[in-house]
């Protein structure tokens, strides 16, 4: 044999690889065709049996830590649930023995329920764990003031719940749609379900405070005042998001339409100022710049970033 069997040996994994050059593929060819050895090598090699036996462990062992972790979380869950019973359970004995009835009982259980879905809830749930977390978080708070609602008498529960609501979805919309499974419907559109959602929330949130205030005037105010607002988030969110532009034009349409929706909120301000009367509300825009001097500075970056934007794509 002209080859060392050693170094063919080193040559033989570049060679299955297909990854060695010319010469050295002739090289083990022809000590392949002298050399048994080798070539029973070079079988050993391309046999992938061992390689699938080794994936296969590998799985079978991640699946049996994953079931076991399961076992352990959902024991764990189960403890917890067993712990949280025992002052529901005292509670109650304490609410009947009192002769107060299943009243302040309630109230207690609800508190315990958000409690616990923040705690058993990921430990139990085997999908979509931050997702369940934060529903059933936000549905434990709504239901404990609806109960604080109902044992005290009140008609208040709209207002705190809405605003609850409002809040909670601006916390956690943004960690929601982008886990399963609202990832999968929202797709490349995540920032447009943030605020649709933020933006529904705070519309529900304003029409229960009117309904409870029980004024007409509450309603052309309010939206008056927070209306532009919204539009100017809007505006904001549409500039960044999907207009392809550099960085120094989509700041100058931001002060832009920032200026022209300080003027619109002047304008709507000024005209609810009789509600505002009724009310006792006293309002300030806190505009002291015209907004047309703000639309023209905004105009003006937007105009210098879109030149320096286009020499430089000119000279690339």
């Amino acid at each position: 044999m002209k080859y060392n069997c050693d170094l063919i040996s080193d040559l033989l994994p570049l060679y299955k690889d297909e990854i060695c050059s010319e010469a050295s593929r002739k090289i083990v060819e022809e000590h392949l065709a002298e050399c048994p050895d080798c070539k029973k090598m070079l079988d050993s090699l391309n046999d992938i049996t061992i390689d699938e036996k080794i994936v296969k462990e590998k799985e079978e062992v991640i699946g049996t830590q994953a079931k076991f972790f399961k076992r352990k979380s959902a024991l764990a869950g189960s403890i917890i649930g067993l712990i949280f019973s025992i002052p529901i359970l005292v509670c109650l004995i304490v609410n009947l023995a009192t002769g107060a009835g299943l009243t302040w009982f309630f109230i207690v259980l609800a508190g315990i329920l958000v409690a616990a879905s923040l705690i058993i809830v990921p430990l139990m749930v085997r999908e979509n764990k931050m997702f369940m977390t934060m529903v059933s978080f936000t549905a434990s708070v709504v239901l404990l003031l609806g109960v604080i609602c109902i044992y005290s008498g009140g008609n208040w529960f709209l207002v705190p719940a809405s605003a609850t609501l409002f809040g909670l979805t601006m916390l956690f919309s943004p960690f929601i749609v982008s886990r399963r499974p609202v990832n999968a419907y929202v797709k490349n559109h995540k920032g447009l379900a943030i605020m649709c959602a933020d933006t529904a929330t705070f519309v529900l949130m304003m029409l229960a405070i009117g309904f409870y205030a029980g004024m007409r005037e509450f309603f052309p105010m309010a939206f008056a005042v927070s209306m532009p607002l919204v539009a100017m988030a809007w505006a904001f969110f549409a500039i960044i998001r999907y207009l392809r532009f550099n960085a120094c034009v989509k700041t100058g349409l931001c002060i832009a339409s920032a200026g022209a929706l300080s003027g619109v909120l002047a304008t709507l301000a000024s005209s609810a100022e009789a509600s505002m009367s009724v009310t006792g509300v006293t309002y300030s825009s806190g505009v002291s710049v015209p907004p047309i001097a703000i639309v023209a500075v905004g105009l003006a970056i937007a105009g210098i970033g879109f030149l320096v934007g286009k020499n430089k794509g000119g000279k690339k």
